[in-house]
């Protein structure tokens, strides 16, 4: 599955429904109209009655959102997107980096562990077919039970491994899924937030009202910072990985008694909490400003998180005894 291909097409989703927040404009704008004309009449009124002087600026307010909401698409989505665009390029940068040097330890680990069990005679024949077909050859007819042995041996060594396999893969279906949950609700938060920013503008010029404009604002910008945030959460996990797979490295190149299964249930551990770690991106956007009403939110997400990463757990509890205890048994 191509997820970098999923993450595309979210994009191109957002940039197709934005010409939809136009739509929203005329609405707005009779809104927002209707807003001012009882916000500059009051004021005035308020000026008169009191014979002093009226204060022309705050009156400028309402005529200000109007113009913003004539040309919401480019000059207020397209002024937030234009400045937050560089940040999201710059941790998309850092995730393909250390995404890069992550692939190229683990293709030197697969290596390394394959010279290992080659060059030991106990374990040649299970990974090179050469050896294994060689070593058929050396038996005589006679040697039913041997043969029959090696065949045993061969088969269990190829399921435990499919089966080792299977499951990383399934955990890594599952992270890289983690990650395109998190960019779904994203944009399709963004989606609405854009399509409904006109109207939330035109609210705002209503007095007691006037806190939904830096409420949207701030709600925008923190839902945008998900992806960033994100970015940077698979870089840390990347750089985290890579630094495994060199210590890995290390100790298959110098300690004898290394275990390439153990190697393997720690992955899979790491998996798992990088999994439930996918969750809280929403609450550490949060932090970085502080938007209103996305508290419940994160909650729910996290409580989602706690159940799946229990059941995530138990499951990889589950598979990595069963291999321990084969092994053991071995």
């Amino acid at each position: 599955m191509d997820f970098d291909q999923f993450h595309e097409t979210l994009r191109t989703l957002y940039d197709q429904m934005m010409p939809l927040c136009s739509n929203m404009v005329g609405v707005a704008k009779g809104i927002a109209g209707l807003g001012a004309l009882f916000y500059v009449a009051y004021r005035v009124w308020q000026s008169l009655s009191r014979a002093e002087p009226i204060d022309v600026y705050p009156l400028l307010r309402p005529f200000a959102i109007g113009l913003c909401i004539m040309f919401f698409p480019s000059v207020v989505l397209g002024t937030i997107n234009s400045i937050m665009s560089p940040v999201v390029q710059g941790t998309h940068g850092m995730l393909q980096s250390e995404t890069f040097d992550m692939n190229k330890y683990a293709q030197q680990k697969d290596q390394l562990e394959y010279e290992i069990m080659r060059k030991n005679p106990e374990t040649a024949y299970l990974v090179d077919n050469e050896i294994w077909d060689a070593k058929l050859d050396e038996l005589g007819i006679t040697d039913v039970g041997t043969k029959v042995g090696l065949y045993l041996e061969k088969s269990m060594y190829e399921a435990k491994k499919w089966i080792r396999e299977a499951f990383r893969e399934l955990l890594e279906i599952l992270f890289k899924a983690a990650a395109l949950v998190i960019d779904v609700i994203r944009t399709f938060f963004l989606i609405v937030l854009a399509i409904l920013g006109p109207i939330a503008f035109a609210i705002s010029v209503w007095d007691g009202f006037q806190s939904t404009l830096t409420q949207w604002i701030t709600r925008y910008i923190s839902v945008y910072l998900w992806l960033p945030v994100s970015d940077l959460f698979s870089t840390i996990l990347a750089r985290l990985q890579s630094l495994m797979l060199q210590a890995d490295i290390v100790r298959m190149q110098t300690d004898p008694n290394f275990s390439i299964d153990s190697s393997d249930v720690i992955y899979i551990l790491f998996l798992i909490m990088g999994i439930i770690g996918y969750f809280t991106i929403p609450t550490v956007a949060g932090w970085i400003i502080s938007a209103g009403g996305m508290g419940n939110f994160g909650k729910n997400v996290n409580q989602t998180a706690t159940k799946a990463s229990a059941m995530a757990g138990g499951a990889a509890g589950a598979a990595a005894g069963n291999i321990m205890g084969r092994l053991k048994g071995r």
